[in-house]
């Protein structure tokens, strides 16, 4: 299997999108508080806060917070696929994991957050799943574009290089694809032509 197909399968892709953003988030401290219930055991906690990180804000510095992180990682898939449709639901596979878990988890064991706290956060991520698609499709798009304009500007230059390298035998009139150096109908030293016109030129 070739390192790009490694890279291409979505396991890879999923977890290096979630190593980008963790160290993004836990990088720069960004921490979402929430009011458990009475009762919830420690290590259920840490897994809903660390779930919650990931992708709720309570503020504008939060909402831009994440936005720019999710943004972020959401430009691995739109480069590496240069597929928009590709791109776009690898980015909401990657994000539909840490909301599914996260609200499992509030609705089964902080159950009274979760009831009072829904349709807010919920909200949030369809805005922010949204946002990841549109994200997802425009730069796909935009980068199509620009690399259809490369491939045809290069095109175009090659067609033009090879119009420049076509050369005649000023003796027998054979017509080249190139600058050969004997003409082979004639045996011509087209070489002597060639220097003899560059010099004429200058």
């Amino acid at each position: 299997m070739r390192i790009i197909d490694f890279f291409r399968s979505r396991i890879i892709i999923f977890l290096i999108q979630i190593v980008i953003l963790s160290f993004f988030i836990y990088g720069l401290g960004y921490i979402f508080n929430i009011n458990f219930d009475v009762g919830v055991l420690v290590e259920r906690q840490v897994i809903i806060q660390f779930l919650a990180n990931y992708v709720l804000f309570d503020d504008l510095s939060g909402l831009c917070f994440i936005y720019i992180g999710w943004i972020i990682i959401s430009l691995f898939p739109i480069i590496l696929y240069n597929n928009f449709k590709k791109a776009y639901s690898m980015n909401l596979i990657t994000f539909f994991f840490p909301n599914f878990f996260l609200y499992i988890f509030l609705w089964r064991y902080s159950r009274e957050y979760f009831d009072s706290n829904f349709q807010f956060h919920f909200l949030q991520t369809i805005l922010l799943g949204v946002v990841i698609v549109i994200f997802s499709i425009g730069i796909s798009i935009i980068l199509k574009i620009i690399t259809k304009d490369k491939i045809r500007t290069q095109i175009e230059d090659a067609s033009t290089f090879s119009a420049k390298v076509k050369s005649i035998c000023p003796k027998c009139g054979t017509k080249f694809d190139s600058i050969p150096r004997y003409c082979y109908k004639c045996n011509l030293d087209l070489s002597i032509n060639i220097e003899e016109k560059n010099s004429n030129d200058r």
